[in-house]
């Protein structure tokens, strides 16, 4: 144990070693495509490197599948994002669409915009995409999350606030 918190890199060596084929199958079985299951399996004992700190790991494959099931969550939400992106830059002119730059840049915005989104507590969520989605008044707003008008404004505030955060923040700090 003690050599376990002096020696975080040796830690992780020894994780890899040890577990990065199991791991890599374990990721291919749930997404169906050698390739990604390699980068994610990367992506995992990177992510386990950047951390100040690991937990002591009595059950290793537990943790790494864990840590793995994440980065597969936040690997689908991109995906299905930008699929859906890819849709409606179908529909557009292509002068509207942008060049691939202008392209990636929005995409990354957007998954930056859901992660935001998805941090928030629900109801503000809803109150924000109601108000902003679907162009609803805050009374509307109101009567169907059963809160006050100006708990309904508090909560639009919120999200704008943490929208506004996000527009200032360089992309790489996302």
């Amino acid at each position: 144990m003690s050599s376990q918190l002096s020696n975080p890199q040796g830690l992780i060596r020894g994780l890899y070693l040890e577990h990065h084929a199991w791991l890599r199958a374990w990721i291919q079985k749930r997404l169906g495509c050698p390739n990604w299951a390699a980068d994610l399996t990367q992506d995992t004992f990177v992510n386990l490197l950047l951390k100040h700190e690991l937990p002591v790991l009595n059950e290793p494959r537990a943790y790494l599948s864990r840590v793995a099931h994440g980065l597969m969550v936040d690997h689908v939400r991109r995906r299905d994002l930008e699929r859906a992106y890819l849709e409606a830059l179908a529909y557009m002119a292509p002068a509207e669409v942008g060049s691939p730059e202008t392209r990636a840049i929005m995409l990354e915005l957007l998954v930056r915009l859901d992660i935001m989104l998805d941090g928030l507590p629900h109801k503000t969520r809803t109150a924000f995409l109601l108000a902003q989605l679907e162009g609803a008044s805050y009374p509307q707003i109101s009567e169907r999350l059963g809160v006050s008008v100006r708990t309904v404004g508090s909560y639009v505030s919120t999200a704008m606030l943490q929208c506004m955060t996000l527009l200032q923040e360089p992309p790489h700090a996302a």
